[in-house]
């Protein structure tokens, strides 16, 4: 028998909207409306303003290491507001920006990088998974709520977040294959800032986008500058309408730059060049966002500068109410991971009520 070729779907755009100039393509414009545009930039500007505030609150050793996301706003804002507020996001650890747009609180944050349990506590308005530090299984779970999701009939959308370093775990992979075979409704976004903390995308795999990945698994897929907040927003509002029809998920590549360090115990001049952070650093998305409302008449600085102001304020207020805040009841550990507390965990708490009332029986009896 002769040989023949396989059909494969490998159609794959790079989309880029707004260029560092904050000149915009015409045709390509999501026509967002003025008032939505000023929010997205407020909420840039909070969440970078807040970002770097509590880099410096850990500096003072009044928090615990962290993980900043300066740089990498747009990414996480623009495919957050494609979203109704009945869709579900699993984040990673970098999307501040699209969880303030979600509804989390910023004592929230605070309360986690503290070690509160209360800060992995999502309002119960809104329809996310806590932030997740190991690598890529937050991909798991996405597929799992897709997969209720779509076998509960709901009208609802999954967006899961992860880094380029995910891609090399297995967890990705066996998601990406599940929710393929079963046209689950999930939106894979994938941040790849270049780097998983300090190993370069290069070392991680030998394709040439991430993107490509899905064509394994016979999913829709992108690539987007990840700068561009309209960009992502476009990009992810057309594979969430894909997904709510039916029609399957979508692997999406951001390709953003974090700004400052994988975490507060990082040192990124041991890897990357200042020649290589200069670079990025004009690419940033808020500066690329202002120079595009400035255009559009919508910002000007003294605006920007009041608004800076008042989130300064609304910081130093969220960073006194945390700091105000202490644990009431230590077995409150056990109340934020499960519905219902299992036996096992039902038993450890009764343990540790008991050694707690023992402790307090005799401080009571040395005073």
């Amino acid at each position: 028998m002769p040989k023949r070729k396989v059909a494969l779907n490998t159609k794959l755009e790079f989309v880029s909207i707004l260029d560092e100039s904050g000149r915009v393509d015409s045709k390509l414009d999501p026509a967002i409306p003025d008032e939505d545009l000023l929010k997205l930039y407020r909420t840039m500007l909070l969440a970078r303003e807040f970002d770097e505030r509590m880099v410096r609150l850990q500096r003072q050793g009044r928090l615990g290491t962290l993980v900043p996301c300066r740089g990498q706003e747009a990414a996480a804002l623009g495919s957050c507001y494609a979203l109704k507020s009945s869709d579900w996001v699993a984040p990673y650890i970098r999307e501040l920006a699209g969880c303030l747009w979600r509804g989390w609180q910023l004592e929230q944050f605070l309360m986690f990088y503290s070690g509160h349990e209360e800060g992995m506590k999502i309002p119960d308005a809104v329809n996310d998974l806590p932030l997740c530090i190991p690598v890529a299984t937050q991909t798991i779970l996405a597929v799992g709520l897709a997969w209720a999701a779509k076998i509960k009939r709901e009208d609802s959308v999954v967006l899961c977040f992860f880094g380029d370093g995910a891609t090399s775990e297995g967890d990705f992979h066996e998601a990406a294959n599940f929710a393929s075979v079963f046209k689950l409704p999930v939106v894979f976004a994938c941040h790849n800032n270049l780097y998983a903390l300090s190993i370069p995308v290069s070392r991680q795999t030998n394709s040439k986008t991430i993107a490509q990945k899905a064509v394994a698994y016979d999913m829709a897929c992108s690539q987007v500058d990840g700068n561009d907040i309209l960009a992502t927003y476009s990009v992810t509002r057309e594979a969430v309408e894909r997904a709510r029809s039916g029609g399957g998920p979508t692997l999406i590549e951001a390709i953003t730059y974090r700004l400052t360090y994988h975490t507060t115990a990082d040192d990124p001049s041991r890897y990357r060049t200042t020649e290589e952070e200069s670079e990025w650093e004009r690419k940033d998305p808020i500066l690329r966002f202002h120079k595009y409302l400035g255009h559009k008449g919508l910002i000007d600085d003294s605006r920007r500068d009041q608004w800076l102001e008042e989130i300064s304020s609304e910081v130093q207020q969220a960073v006194d109410n945390a700091e105000s805040f202490s644990q009431k009841n230590t077995l409150d550990i056990f109340d934020y991971t499960f519905d219902q507390i299992p036996p096992s965990l039902r038993k450890q708490r009764e343990e540790l009520a008991e050694f707690m009332e023992f402790a307090k029986s005799f401080e009571r009896g040395k005073a």
